[in-house]
C-alpha cells in the first residue's frame, strides 16, 4: 500500500504550539461597538437558548484532578485507563446565536486504576480559546449567527477582525469539541473545521494540551471529527470537506503517523459530511443533501446549511490506497443525511454499511429557543448494501427511531462482527459501580477509552 510513498514522510512532524497574536487597541474596540450595536437591533437576546439550559449549560470552571473519589461497589482491578468525553463548553457568554455545535471544547476524565477512580475536566487549549482568554469575552463568530442577514453581517465582521489583525487565524479557530481518538501515541480532540489537537494524560489524570497535529505541514485543510483506524493495521484513514473545491479531500495516515498525499473526491457542490466509513479494502463517502447555502441565508432568512429533500443520497466507494478518485464507484439511495456510521464490512460483491439515518433533518432546531421542539431528528438504525458488480444499492431498516452516536468494538472497525448472547438470568440489575463526581457533567458529544498500553506510549511521547 504505498510503500514508497510512506517511506518518503517519516512521521507526523513535532506538534505545534499555538502562539497566536490577537490585538487589542481602536480597531477592536470600534470592532466591537457596531458590533454590539448589530446585534441589538438585528438579534433578538429576550428567548433563553435552550443550548444554554439545563444540562446543555456550560460548567464555569475547569476540575484539576479530584483523586480517590467515593465509590459504591467496586472498581474492577482489572479496569486501568483513562475514560474521556469531549463536548461543548463555552467560556465566555456568547454575543448573539448559540448553536449546539458551538461552544469550546471541553474534555471530561476519569483516571481508573488499581480500584480508584479520579476526575478531571479541562478546557482544550485552542487557539481560539487563548485569544478569547485574551480579550476576555467572546470574538469568533458563532454557527448559531448565521441565519438571515445578521448571519452576513456576523461572517464580514469576522472577516474585519481578520483583515485588521484584531483576531490572528494562523493556528485555525477550531473548538475541538466533537470527538476523541487515539493514532501513533496521541490522543487526539477532533473538530471537523480545523486539525487535530493532541492532549497529553499525565500520571494522575490530568490533561494537558499539547497543540495542533499538522503532520509535517502536509495537513492544509479541515479534518474530520470522525477518522477511522483500522485495528489490523494501525493506519487511519480521513477527510476534510471544504466550502470551495475540492470539496472533499481524503488522506491516509500510515501507522507510523505519516500523511500520504491528498486524494480530491469530486462532488458537485459543498455539503456537510460529517462522517465517513472504512472496510478492509474501501472507504466510503457520503455526498448527502446537506448544504451550504449562504445566498438562501441571506435572501430567505434561513440557516445557513439547508437540507434539499428533492435529491438522493449518494455514497462513493473508492480502494483504500487510491492516488485519485477515478475508480470510486457512486450509488444512489433515496434522500436522507447522516450523521454517524456504526460500522461497514465486505460480503462477499457487496459493502454492507450499517448507519444512523434521518429524514429532513432541519439543522436550526438545534440551533433553537427552548421553545422550539426537536423534530426531524428521529435516527432510525439502517442497513445499507452496495453491489460492487452489478451497481446496484439496497436498504433496510433495523430499528425503529432510536438514538445517535453508534459504537462497536473498534476491534472489528471495518470488518463484520458476530453477536454474543449472554444468560440473562447471571445479569444482577445492579451496576459493579458508581463513583461519585465532584461537581456537574453536562451533555456532550463522543467518548472514548485509552487503555493502560495507550497511556504508557502517550506518556513516552512515541
Amino acid at each position: 500500500m504505498g510503500t514508497e510513498e510512506a517511506e518518503q514522510h517519516n512521521g507526523p512532524g513535532p506538534v505545534v504550539v499555538p502562539a497566536p497574536h490577537p490585538r487589542k487597541g481602536l480597531a477592536s474596540w470600534a470592532l466591537d461597538l457596531l458590533e454590539s450595536v448589530a446585534v441589538r437591533l438585528g438579534h433578538d437576546k429576550t428567548k433563553p437558548l435552550h443550548w444554554l439550559s439545563g444540562n446543555f449549560g456550560p460548567v464555569v470552571d475547569e476540575t484539576p484532578p479530584a483523586p480517590d473519589l467515593p465509590v459504591r461497589g467496586h472498581l474492577p482491578e482489572c479496569l486501568n485507563g483513562e475514560f474521556v468525553r469531549v463536548g461543548p463548553n463555552p467560556k465566555f457568554v456568547p454575543v448573539a446565536g448559540y448553536h449546539w455545535f458551538d461552544g469550546d471544547g471541553m474534555i471530561h476524565a476519569m483516571r481508573i486504576k488499581d480500584g480508584k477512580a479520579a476526575y478531571v475536566s479541562r478546557y482544550v487549549k485552542t487557539a481560539r480559546l487563548k485569544q478569547e482568554e485574551y480579550f476576555g469575552g467572546a470574538k469568533f463568530m458563532k454557527i448559531g449567527d448565521l441565519k438571515g442577514f445578521f448571519g452576513l453581517f456576523m461572517v464580514q465582521m469576522q472577516q474585519l477582525r481578520k483583515k485588521f489583525k484584531v483576531l490572528d487565524f494562523t493556528y485555525g479557530y477550531g473548538t475541538a469539541n466533537t470527538a476523541l481518538i487515539y493514532h501513533h501515541g496521541k490522543l487526539m480532540a477532533l473538530s471537523e473545521a480545523d486539525k487535530p489537537y493532541v492532549v497529553k494524560v499525565l500520571e494522575d489524570g490530568d490533561l494537558q494540551t499539547l497543540g495542533l497535529l499538522d503532520y509535517d505541514k502536509r495537513l492544509k485543510h479541515s479534518f474530520t471529527a470522525h477518522p477511522k483506524v483500522d485495528p489490523f493495521t494501525d493506519e487511519m484513514f480521513t477527510f476534510g470537506y471544504s466550502h470551495e473545491p475540492p470539496y472533499c479531500t481524503y488522506r491516509v495516515i500510515t501507522k507510523d503517523g505519516a500523511m500520504l498525499d491528498p486524494v480530491p473526491i469530486t462532488i458537485p457542490e459543498s455539503v456537510m459530511m460529517h462522517d465517513f466509513a472504512i472496510t478492509e479494502n474501501y472507504s466510503i463517502f457520503m455526498d448527502l443533501p446537506l448544504l451550504f447555502r449562504p445566498k438562501e441565508m441571506v435572501k430567505n432568512g434561513e440557516f445557513i446549511y439547508k437540507f434539499d429533500p428533492t435529491k438522493k443520497a449518494r455514497f462513493g466507494i473508492l480502494q483504500r490506497y487510491a492516488k485519485d478518485d477515478k475508480l470510486i464507484r457512486w450509488f444512489e439511495l433515496p434522500n436522507c443525511f447522516i450523521f454517524h456510521n456504526a460500522n461497514a464490512w465486505e460480503e462477499g460483491d457487496e459493502v454492507v454499511l450499517i448507519t444512523c439515518r434521518l429524514e429532513n433533518p432541519d439543522l436550526d432546531k438545534v440551533n433553537g429557543h427552548q421553545s422550539d421542539k426537536l423534530e426531524n431528528f428521529g435516527n432510525e438504525l439502517y442497513e445499507m448494501r452496495f453491489n460492487m458488480k452489478s451497481g446496484a444499492a439496497s436498504q433496510k431498516q433495523l430499528s425503529v427511531s432510536a438514538v445517535d452516536f453508534p459504537r462497536v468494538n473498534e476491534s472489528y472497525t471495518g470488518r463484520k462482527s458476530e453477536v454474543n448472547v449472554i444468560d440473562a438470568k447471571t445479569m444482577s440489575a445492579d451496576p459493579v459501580a458508581v463513583v461519585e463526581l465532584p461537581n456537574r457533567v453536562p451533555y456532550g458529544f463522543h467518548a472514548f477509552f485509552v487503555n493502560e498500553e495507550q497511556l504508557a506510549q502517550q506518556a513516552e511521547g512515541r
